[in-house]
């Protein structure tokens, strides 16, 4: 189940707050965003075949499963394109600019069974392509000419045209050593090889990469992973083991506040003292991917306490994402304590760009300065200070707020 099919099913909180309005340039609206960017393309893929030097990027699919189609990602253009494949790199970018890079990316579609790793020529080079250190020249030969669309998606990047593929060539590929490594060890689980990476400092969107195109794990249970399961996957299995680590440490010794605007999503980061528990809330403005078509601010949120939980979030894969930055910032703090995220979408968000948003960002907010803060009160106070929401919606939609306050009357901070 997607984040849109989980999201048509949870009862949400309407508030009611409207937003002052905004005037942005023509270039705010989705729709022609998109009609930019196709018609920017037109001429580039009018054609059968396309040559360029590929970030290494690929794309596994979910449909039709355990029949998918695999393929790589191929821009229109030669040299170092590795930015197109690497959102660590992003953060700065404006949601034009990341839409304008990944439009380039046509993705090749080959049809294939997730079992069927290392069976043929076209899944080797998806091995090969995943594996490679830096971009490597590639051409591809298409069925037909490519449709003009973009995709774009929550979970993960946008990208341009989709076209079936008859043939793909790679050249002059180098395999990166630490990968190669991995995946030469049939004697370690897929687990296992994440985190070794990750100790190494590989990004985790390499990672992930790899895991999708069925790099890792034992001999003979290696299969390529649909590429939004991959993200997820790797996001939730790397913090789980940092979440274990962290609950060693000692609590956090004082309430401290976090905060930062990046592709006008509000984000509010509280660390407070007491053992592992983790809660997300986002609030989705009218006009908003999740919220397109609603007259007020609707608000969802999952949790986890000190055990963790056991079934996946009800906002999806950006709880995870978020999940491995916050246990990266208490782990390089060598404590522990209660995580409570607000964030609150507006509608500058126009559309999508991956849950590396949340990953990235959140990591960004927490290298911030905190704000350091006395008690519940002021945590109520410094909500008021920089969100529009006011505290009792976020009371509301939260179980960890809720038990913090339950010893005293809810009126105390709320007023």
């Amino acid at each position: 189940m997607d984040r849109m099919e989980i999201i048509s099913k949870l009862p949400g909180l309407n508030v009611g707050i409207k937003r002052s309005t905004i005037v942005y340039s023509h270039m705010r609206d989705p729709a022609l965003l998109r009609y930019y960017y196709k018609v920017k393309m037109l001429p580039v893929i009018d054609k059968l075949e396309m040559s360029g030097s590929s970030p290494t990027d690929i794309f596994i699919g979910r449909f039709g499963y355990p029949k998918v189609f695999i393929g790589p990602m191929l821009p229109p253009e030669h040299g170092d394109t590795s930015i197109l494949n690497t959102p660590e790199r992003w953060r700065s970018m404006s949601i034009e600019r990341i839409v304008e890079m990944r439009s380039k990316l046509v993705r090749g579609m080959y049809p294939t069974s997730v079992h069927a790793v290392e069976s043929g020529r076209m899944e080797e080079q998806i091995m090969e392509l995943a594996l490679a250190e830096r971009p490597s020249d590639a051409e591809m030969v298409f069925k037909k000419k490519p449709m003009i669309k973009m995709e774009t998606n929550d979970e993960v990047q946008p990208f341009g045209p989709s076209v079936p593929i008859n043939n793909f060539r790679l050249y002059n590929i180098k395999a990166d050593r630490s990968m190669e490594k991995m995946h030469l060890d049939y004697d370690a689980t897929a687990t296992t090889s994440m985190k070794e990476l990750y100790q190494k400092g590989l990004p985790v969107s390499q990672i992930s990469k790899g895991l999708s195109a069925g790099l890792f794990g034992l001999k003979g249970k290696r299969k390529f992973v649909p590429t939004r399961w991959s993200i997820t996957a790797v996001d939730d299995t790397l913090s789980k083991g940092i979440r274990e680590k962290i609950k060693e440490y000692d609590s956090v010794d004082a309430i401290y506040a976090y905060y930062k605007v990046a592709l006008d999503n509000r984000w509010l980061i509280f660390f407070m003292p007491g053992n592992w528990e983790y809660e997300s809330i986002e609030a989705w403005y009218p006009n908003t991917i999740w919220n397109a078509g609603g007259s007020e601010i609707s608000i969802y949120s999952s949790y986890e306490g000190y055990k963790g939980r056991k079934t996946y979030a009800e906002i999806g894969g950006c709880y995870y994402s978020a999940r491995l930055a916050v246990t990266e910032k208490l782990d390089g703090m060598k404590r522990q304590g209660r995580v409570l995220i607000l964030r609150e979408v507006h509608d500058g968000y126009i559309m999508p760009v991956g849950v590396w948003n949340v990953r990235e960002h959140v990591r960004e907010t927490l290298e911030s300065e905190p704000t350091v803060l006395n008690g519940i009160k002021d945590v109520f106070g410094f909500i008021r200070q920089k969100l529009e929401i006011p505290p009792n919606a976020w009371v509301a939609n939260s179980g960890l707020l809720s038990r913090i306050i339950k010893q005293r009357r809810i009126g105390d901070y709320l007023r």
